[in-house]
């Protein structure tokens, strides 16, 4: 195998390498009269109770609508002869020969969007071509790293209800919501591709983020115009590069060059002093603020998150004054925080919980999470798996599973699998195929929630990105 001047784009884009070694010498493995293989996607559990289904499109548009060619599987064949694993080159080139380079595989799956509770199946992969069964396993690398957007699109959902909870009760501005927790991950996530793609599936949930990565994923993998928005704001250098005796001037000069009539300007404020900035906003710089126009969003960057912004609002009102609303708790007039420091699912809810006690509504702070949104996840956090139910072998399909004896969570589920969604109630249940509709317990009230989104090397629905966000807020009034 020759050194590959490419880089990484050149080392992803074999699909053949793009797996797990041991998966080579499989095709040695299973039963010699095995012709057909079927495989499925599912979360076992893990922290949260139903997961939000995203990403798959994006792997798919990438990795597999891309024929594989006889120089890839050339590279193929040197590098795994090295490696010391065996190389089914017959079959490769089998795949170039009669589909062309596109990989033999029927892929179902949920609606991108879709939230469905754990233990369900959310995809399935099929390959019934005798000579090259066994990519329905071989595939498994590649796809089941679906769990990261998923696994980020379903926390920062889970986020999303809480902030909702709180500004439904506090708050007579909903259309805010899609604001109110801003993406920082991209420098905390361990590689492009992850902010890609971990960016964009926050992005299901929210509009703001500075991840541009994940911006342009969303945009181009889901043919979005623009999926999130940012607004300028200043990091520790911006200020500190003033002298801490030009402090106020570095503030000044944030107004003046972005305050204008309707904007938003997000200023870190806890370079040096919290309070002491504070009180400069509140003195020296009020009325800049106010003339301008603008709303002055302040950031502080430090301390016990619920007592900082506490005391930050609590400042701000006294200097700049609060408002009444229709639930009976004060909105900041010209001003609002943002608490992008120790952010999680416990102190959003700790937050939000001190500013309702103290009658100040939840739309008085914005959120923002960098790494702990992105990275703070891994597959076992949904306890995702993907595992081979079911074989053809002579001719007829027999069930498969895995079921130790030692961890019983670690049992998979047997047979050809879909998924169905009561029509009423919106409930999901995972069965086996052929779907017995002539049962009455299914007949008229039943559909299948999967479909067919890829099948050797096309890519049968092309999901937009607006479709997502709606399936996965339907439930939203």
């Amino acid at each position: 195998m020759q050194n590959d001047p490419g880089g990484f784009a050149a080392v992803l884009a074999n699909p053949i390498l793009n797996t797990d070694s041991y998966k080579a010498s499989h095709f040695l493995q299973y039963p010699p009269d095995a012709s057909a293989m079927f495989s499925y996607v599912e979360s076992r559990g893990g922290r949260y109770d139903r997961t939000l289904f995203f990403g798959l499109q994006m792997l798919l548009k990438e990795y597999l609508c891309k024929p594989v060619t006889h120089a890839m599987i050339d590279d193929a064949r040197d590098f795994f002869t090295v490696h010391g694993e065996p190389f089914n080159e017959a079959g490769w080139r089998h795949i170039v020969e009669r589909y062309d380079g596109y990989l033999p595989v029927k892929i179902r799956a949920v609606p991108e969007g879709s939230v469905v509770p754990v233990h369900n199946v959310l995809m399935t992969v099929e390959c019934d071509d005798p000579q090259v069964f066994w990519l329905a396993s071989y595939l498994e690398t590649m796809l089941l790293r679906v769990w990261y957007p998923v696994t980020v699109a379903t926390r920062s959902w889970h986020l999303r209800q809480t902030i909702r909870r709180f500004l439904e009760r506090t708050d007579d501005d909903l259309a805010q919501l899609p604001f109110k927790l801003h993406d920082f991950g991209a420098r905390g996530v361990s590689s492009a591709e992850s902010a890609g793609i971990g960016g964009a599936a926050h992005l299901v949930n929210f509009m703001g983020s500075d991840t541009v990565l994940g911006v342009l994923a969303a945009n181009r993998f889901y043919r979005e115009p623009m999926a999130a928005y940012s607004v300028p704001a200043a990091e520790h250098s911006t200020i500190t590069s003033w002298g801490r005796d030009g402090e106020a001037d570095a503030y000044r000069n944030m107004i003046a060059r972005f305050g204008l009539p309707g904007a938003i300007v997000s200023v870190v404020s806890d370079s040096y002093d919290l309070f002491a900035a504070l009180d400069m906003w509140g003195g020296e710089l009020r009325q800049a603020v106010i003339d301008s126009g603008a709303t002055l969003v302040v950031r502080p960057d430090s301390g016990n998150p619920v007592a900082i912004v506490m005391q930050t609002v609590r400042a701000l009102d006294a200097s700049f004054g609060s408002t009444l609303n229709g639930k009976g708790r004060r909105v900041l007039n010209r001003v609002r925080v943002i608490q992008g420091d120790g952010v999680d699912e416990l102190s959003i809810d700790a937050i939000l919980s001190a500013l309702d006690d103290a009658g100040y509504a939840a739309g008085n702070v914005v959120f923002g999470m960098g790494g702990a949104l992105l990275q703070q996840v891994n597959r076992d956090t949904q306890r995702f798996a993907m595992k081979c139910s079911a074989i053809r072998r002579g001719g007829v399909w027999h069930d498969v599973r895995k079921d130790p004896v030692t961890d019983q969570g670690k049992r998979s589920k047997k047979g050809r699998l879909t998924l169905l969604r009561n029509r009423r109630t919106g409930e999901y249940r995972t069965t086996t195929l052929p779907v017995a509709w002539d049962d009455r317990a299914l007949e008229g009230e039943w559909d299948e929630a999967l479909e067919t989104v890829f099948d050797t090397g096309r890519l049968l629905v092309d999901t937009s990105f607006a479709e997502v966000r709606a399936r996965a807020h339907a439930g939203e009034v």
